[in-house]
């Protein structure tokens, strides 16, 4: 990337009373959780900051606030839908615990989305508040780009005006992707409809082999729902396959339908449900069900299409439609870019919010820490959370090579689940050994710990803790040291013994 010019040799030679003048010192065009914390930040260090945000309704005409993604269709009421069907999964267990609970306890599914919506207003509220606070101007206004200093705002109402910035921060995020076949539009939800939507979903379709088709359908029968899942191939594309083929196995053995290797064709009104018509890809046969709600999971685009990139010559990889940077900065000097519009970059809020942050420190406070992209946890909340860390083992043996890596792993049920001997449809609600732990070592470098894996509850909690040792660089050695903490789950990642080279089964007997 070329070197940002400074500010008093923006007008090249010229005299310095022809330097240009710009409204703001910084325009930041998003207002997910990116955008508002770079957005914060500047302001903080002392700089004019303009901040656009403007939601594009969905086909389903689904719209929201100020936050982004994350605080209003992503993170936050996925969390809380997975913890109302966590909750609905420990009735069982209080009843092993002696607690005397009716049989037939139903879900109030508008309940559940109202008490999500507020709580997702009054964080939309916050940060409006927070801009106010930290004098950031806020535009409801959609933002796309005149020149490389200059934005055209749309607001509502249509009206048009324009702003100069010296430097413009893209934070636009993505949107769900949908399959362009006939129907889809018109007649399925996304992830950006299915938290506000107070219509009970009923049977429902989930389209996808994501993170996101897996939460969803995991916490929609949690819930109660009948629940299908239709994917062309694996699970969780660049995961642990392991794990996630084990994430597999436990939602179809807890009821979740499994429709693979398969894809829709088209969907089309059946009366008061969807009707999708599918491939199954192993034998080309057409089928066809009907459901009362289609929910595609299929992967997400980045919103820069109509951002006018073209006009301000910024870069674009026009096979993703994300923007190629090197530390946050795009092509043109003044021009950066954080969050989900980056080319090969984590999608995840932490992510964004501390690369804008550093990013306004680096333009505005003399600062020089760059953003680390390596070693980033994250969470899959399905109803076994899966958290990780580092390589997944086929990434890891890419790297290090087979003969350099080592894998300790153990199954192990949670003593909290030994009391519940409760089956739903033959198969136990506790299944034992269906914790899975996972620590891959690199034996070139002191086993030094290079992938961190673990199926099974409360796995965030357990992985950011993990996340710290693996970037502090600690050892397979440094493990075992540690004392765990007993009786729990993660203290297993401290007496790991067994190894798949060695053969030896891995299955946990007592405590």
């Amino acid at each position: 990337m070329a070197a940002e010019p400074a500010a008093s040799t923006l007008a090249a030679d010229g005299p310095a009373d022809t330097v240009p003048q710009y409204e703001w010192d910084l325009v930041v065009i998003g207002g997910g959780s990116g955008g508002l914390a770079c957005a914060k930040e500047a302001a903080k260090l002392g700089k004019k900051v303009c901040l656009l945000d403007y939601v594009v309704p969905s086909p389903q005409g689904t719209t929201w606030g100020l936050g982004g993604t994350c605080v209003n269709v992503g993170c936050i009421p996925k969390k809380l839908f997975h913890q109302a069907g966590l909750l609905g999964e420990g009735f069982s267990d209080a009843r092993s615990y002696g607690w005397k609970l009716p049989e037939g306890v139903e879900l109030d599914w508008e309940a559940l989305v109202m008490g999500v919506q507020s709580h997702i207003g009054s964080l939309n509220w916050g940060y409006r508040v927070a801009l106010r606070d930290a004098k950031v101007k806020y535009l409801n206004a959609k933002g796309s780009f005149v020149d490389p200093h200059t934005v055209e705002v749309v607001e509502r109402n249509g009206t048009k005006y324009t702003i100069t910035g010296e430097r413009v921060v893209i934070a636009v995020g993505g949107r769900p992707k949908y399959l362009d076949v006939p129907g889809d539009r018109e007649l399925c939800l996304t992830s950006d409809d299915i938290f506000s939507r107070t219509t009970k979903p009923g049977k429902t379709l989930v389209v996808g082999a994501s993170y996101i088709a897996l939460e969803c359908a995991g916490f929609l029968h949690a819930l109660g729902f009948p629940v299908a899942v239709m994917a062309r191939s694996i699970f969780l594309r660049g995961f642990d396959q392991e794990i996630a083929e084990l994430i597999g196995r436990d939602m179809e053995r807890r009821g979740v339908r499994i429709i693979r290797p398969a894809v829709p064709t088209k969907f089309e009104r059946d009366g008061e449900q969807v009707r999708c018509t599918f491939k199954n890809l192993d034998f080309g046969l057409e089928m066809s069900e009907s459901f009362d709600t289609v929910l595609l999971a299929v992967g997400r685009d980045a919103c820069t299409s109509d951002l006018g990139l073209d006009r301000a010559g910024v870069t674009v990889d026009p096979r993703s439609s994300k923007i190629p940077v090197e530390a946050e900065q795009t092509n043109v000097p003044w021009i950066y870019a954080i969050g989900d519009v980056l080319e090969s970059r984590q999608e995840l809020t932490p992510v964004a919010i501390k690369a804008g942050v550093r990013l306004a420190r680096r333009l505005y406070a003399g600062a020089t820490l760059q953003m680390d992209y390596d070693a980033v946890p994250t969470t899959v909340f399905t109803p076994l959370e899966y958290g990780c860390v580092g390589y997944s083992e086929k990434a890891a043996t890419a790297k290090y090579g087979e003969e350099n890596v080592e894998v300790y792993v153990s199954y192990l049920k949670p003593l909290e689940w030994t009391m519940n001997h409760e089956e739903r449809n033959g198969q136990p609600v506790r299944e034992d050994n269906s914790v899975f732990c996972k620590l891959i070592t690199n034996k070139a470098d002191e086993e030094r710990v290079v992938g961190v894996h673990y199926l099974g509850p409360n796995a965030g909690e357990v992985m950011q803790g993990m996340a710290v040792a693996v970037k502090a660089k600690a050892t397979k050695a440094d493990f075992d040291d540690c004392i765990g903490i007993h009786p729990t789950v993660a203290e297993e990642f401290t007496i790991l013994e067994v190894t798949k080279r060695s053969g030896q089964s891995a299955l946990k007997k007592g405590c």
